[in-house]
């Protein structure tokens, strides 16, 4: 029998093909801003932590922005006290004339003078959450936001399942990986860890690591970090500050003083200072669906 040869498969830039999303790339962000990427399971509390983790940087005299990637918009509501209009609703108003809008049309000041953006979504089935994000970064860098800002958070929504949700991966230098200590937020960050292997080959983004959070354990987190080769940055415990805080509409850093409160903020600021200064990037290898599975103990 005759051996066969398989043709080597032609390798697609970024944005060729029916799963990507393509980034003009005049719209990165390259005035020198640390670009972080906040990702993980829905409803595992990524935009407190965004929130709390731009507050921790104001406190160290950073100039900060943070952009929600959700259509609920409430990514930095605890920040501004209110739900501000969304970058969409704002660009539909002028029938998506982006020339007659200013600044303050879009970017509100939150805590602490933390800039605060949403961006917001398209109707529910009509549209691509890659074409908003862009359309935010695009009208920052007409307005030259950028060029006076340290650190810009992207706080995303939920699991990576599209291009769309991996838009903001494309700006971003590091992502952070919001977990619990359970199987379905681990497995929603074994696709993350593949959506950033796919665009590391193409973009600057690197794994920054991971933050545990709402967990007194961290023992399925560690076996996976293990495994893959990642490491857990900061871990929030189940404290009852945070969940309040929330409810408050406030950051940590508002709350009344009390020595859980003080441990939740230091750690935010050991996290700020940590991306600032010693982050190192990170190579993980994502595991196949079955290998979580073995992993986590479940049959």
């Amino acid at each position: 029998m005759t051996a066969t040869t398989t043709a080597p498969q032609q390798r697609r830039e970024d944005g060729e093909g029916s799963v990507q999303v393509h980034q003009d790339n005049k719209l990165n962000i390259e005035e020198g801003a640390l670009v972080i990427a906040v990702y993980g399971k829905g409803g595992i509390g990524k935009s407190t932590t965004s929130s709390n983790l731009s507050a921790a940087f104001s406190h160290l005299g950073k100039r900060v922005l943070q952009i929600g990637c959700d259509p609920k918009h409430d990514s930095t509501f605890t920040l501004t006290k209110r739900m501000v209009p969304t970058v969409i609703d704002t660009l539909e108003e002028v029938d998506f004339h982006s020339e007659e809008l200013e600044a303050g049309d879009f970017v509100y000041t939150g805590y602490n003078g933390v800039m605060c953006v949403e961006s917001g979504g398209p109707p529910a089935g009509t549209g691509c959450g890659g074409y908003v994000t862009g359309q935010t970064v695009k009208l920052l860098k007409e307005h030259h936001l950028l060029e006076d800002t340290d650190v810009v958070i992207f706080d995303v929504l939920g699991d990576v399942v599209c291009g769309g949700f991996a838009a903001p991966l494309q700006h971003a230098h590091y992502c952070l990986i919001v977990t619990a200590n359970d199987f379905d937020s681990i497995f929603a960050m074994n696709r993350i860890v593949q959506a950033i292997k796919a665009k590391a080959k193409n973009y600057r983004v690197r794994l920054g690591g991971v933050v545990a959070n709402r967990s007194q354990d961290t023992d399925q987190i560690d076996r996976f970090n293990a495994r893959a080769g990642l490491r857990t940055l900061a871990h929030f415990k189940a404290v009852d500050a945070i969940r309040r805080s929330r409810l408050k509409k406030c950051t940590i850093f508002e709350m009344e003083s009390s020595p859980d409160v003080l441990q939740v903020q230091q750690e935010y600021l050991n996290l700020a200072r940590c991306l600032l200064e010693s982050v190192e990037p990170l190579e993980a290898e994502p595991l196949k669906d079955r290998e979580i599975f073995d992993l986590l103990g479940y049959d």
